[in-house]
């Protein structure tokens, strides 16, 4: 009888136990895009489609960068291609033609603020400045294809690029 009483209370306990627990979970509210876009993500790829189907990675196979966005409605984007040329006098003002070229076509950094449509699942840049200069004062409207804890990616359905094209970039958390 004694052994019953105590696994009643025990079998009551971890009804109990659970119960808060799930209670505890549902009183979370859930987290917008925007809260879970704030922080730190390093840059995994970039892919442009073109309309015929052809795929090219602007930034190589190895890119760089991050893409860093605040809770109050800023961003800063940098994208480095991985395989980049060193500049052999070691001054960035003194590059060659060549190096110049290669690295102006594997880089690009811009900043703003930024804005989330939470029912279109859409991210809005509002680039003040960029590395690419026609960018600047404009408005790019990406649409967010995954948000996880850990990944994140968007396609910009008017790439610049190759246009028409759409541009994929994959990021991870960065931790």
């Amino acid at each position: 009888m004694k052994i019953l009483r105590t696994e009643i209370l025990r079998a009551l306990a971890t009804f109990f136990i659970l119960g808060i627990g799930a209670a505890a979970a549902v009183a979370q509210p859930a987290r917008t895009l925007q809260e879970q876009l704030v922080g730190t993500w390093n840059f995994v790829i970039a892919e442009i489609t073109t309309a015929d189907g052809g795929k090219t990675l602007p930034f190589g196979d190895k890119p760089k960068g991050m893409l860093v966005f605040t809770a109050d409605g800023h961003f800063s984007q940098v994208h480095v291609a991985g395989d980049l040329p060193r500049i052999a006098s070691n001054n960035r003002l003194a590059g060659t033609a060549e190096d110049n070229r290669a690295i102006v076509h594997g880089s690009l950094a811009l900043f703003g603020t930024y804005a989330v449509d939470e029912a279109k699942k859409t991210l809005t840049f509002r680039i003040d400045g960029s590395t690419f200069p026609n960018q600047q004062g404009t408005a790019q409207t990406r649409t967010i294809d995954l948000l996880t804890a850990d990944e994140f990616r968007n396609t910009n359905p008017t790439a610049a690029r190759d246009v028409p094209a759409v541009a994929t970039n994959l990021y991870r958390r960065a931790k």
